[in-house]
């Protein structure tokens, strides 16, 4: 039974400049053959489509990358595509993950034109100093000029903003979130600053460069201090790291926690798509001109599909539906190689960090900031 809606993603893999902590699949270049990337995504949008024939499309996220590098006329050839082969969702949302640039942000009358009709802002911090330090591009001041010129163009915006940073504390994260709050967002997504290996900064923490960091405990007062602010200011956590009014939570990123389907294409995409042999794990080629050529030559870009088990299915359902404050359905769990062992649940639920309500298993406040160590405990190695 499909469940939790379907949406597109497109992923745009091209930036100005590579951030020292991302590990996301992205490259730096500096020609684009614009109108060769659009043919390319509408022929995977033609196929993915005759293979989701019927289907209701609820969202499209063109992410990356930096997707607001893309020429508008590329975004709305992208959009019509999905049109062309899908039903839209009458509230159907199309984000547009953009950076918060001058160059950049001149763009939002026209890709709001092509029909985005939400923007998420990779503002980050702001301060300079930080953003220097995070291998930003932009200045504060840039990024309060593009949520201002982002809210005129658009009629949901949200920005990222990371915390857990070098030499940061509570009193300077307290300051600097009470300023993004007294912007009056609908949606705030707040991060952790992660290490992950491959990256620049991985590189120099395994160095020991990578000074300030901080300690397990100043990163737990750092969340902790994070869910107070924001639900002050009415913006709750829905999701571990994502806080909105409701009514403007990210529709499409809820396809993922609550395991809907997807179409995932451009370099380095996922997908899960639901059919006759049950949920379908799709990936595609990584390199971006390995991906085109694949796309361009054999007429697709994947990489590789394969069915999930029951139990991949259930560890996948655990891993991204806890993270939603609501949690996940019981009995939707149940059906999914037939739920959790009672014995196991009852154990699980005696740590306190979980709990049973309204037919569902959530976090409890006191196991929000321990997801990690709670899915470590209830999914196998």
């Amino acid at each position: 039974m499909r469940e939790g809606g379907f949406g597109l993603y497109v992923h745009w893999p091209f930036c100005e400049a590579k951030c020292p902590y991302c590990d996301f699949n992205s490259y730096v270049a500096t020609e684009i053959d614009q109108a060769r990337w659009a043919r390319a995504y509408c022929a995977e949008i033609v196929r993915a489509g005759a293979e989701t024939e019927g289907r209701v499309l609820h969202s499209i996220f063109l992410g990356g990358g930096t997707p607001s590098l893309m020429a508008e006329e590329s975004v709305a050839t992208v959009i019509d595509a999905a049109r062309a082969e899908w039903t839209f969702a009458n509230d159907i949302e199309i984000t547009l993950e953009a950076n918060p640039t001058s160059v950049e942000a001149a763009r939002f009358t026209g890709c709001r034109e092509a029909g985005v009709n939400r923007v998420s802002l990779g503002v980050q911090a702001l301060n300079d100093a930080d953003l220097k330090a995070l291998g930003r591009l932009h200045s504060a001041a840039e990024a309060l000029a593009a949520i201002e010129m982002a809210r005129s163009a658009f009629d949901r915006v949200s920005f990222d903003l990371i915390h857990g940073r070098q030499n940061q504390n509570l009193a300077a994260w307290a300051q600097e979130l009470g300023d993004a709050l007294a912007l009056g967002p609908d949606h705030l997504s707040l991060y952790q600053l992660t290490i992950e290996d491959g990256t620049a900064f991985g590189d120099r923490a395994a160095r020991g460069r990578l000074l300030g960091l901080p300690d397990d405990e100043l990163g737990a007062d750092l969340f902790d201090l994070t869910q107070e602010l924001c639900r002050r200011a009415g913006l709750s956590a829905y999701e571990i790291s994502n806080h909105a009014r409701n009514g403007s939570e990210s529709r499409h990123n809820l396809i993922y926690w609550t395991s809907g389907d997807w179409v995932g294409i451009g370099p380095g995409a996922h997908g899960r798509i639901t059919d006759g042999t049950g949920r379908v794990a799709t990936e595609t080629v990584l390199s971006p001109i390995g991906w085109l050529r694949a796309v361009e030559r054999d007429g697709s870009g994947e990489s590789g599909r394969a069915v999930l088990s029951p139990a991949d299915v259930r560890q996948e359902f655990l891993l991204m539906g806890l993270r939603l404050r609501q949690g996940v359905s019981l009995e939707r769990l149940s059906s999914l190689s037939g739920g959790l062992p009672d014995l196991a649940l009852t154990e699980i639920l005696s740590t306190g960090l979980l709990e049973t309500f309204e037919g569902r298993l959530r976090l409890t406040e006191a196991g929000r900031p321990l997801l990690d160590a709670v899915l470590r405990e209830i999914l196998p190695d």
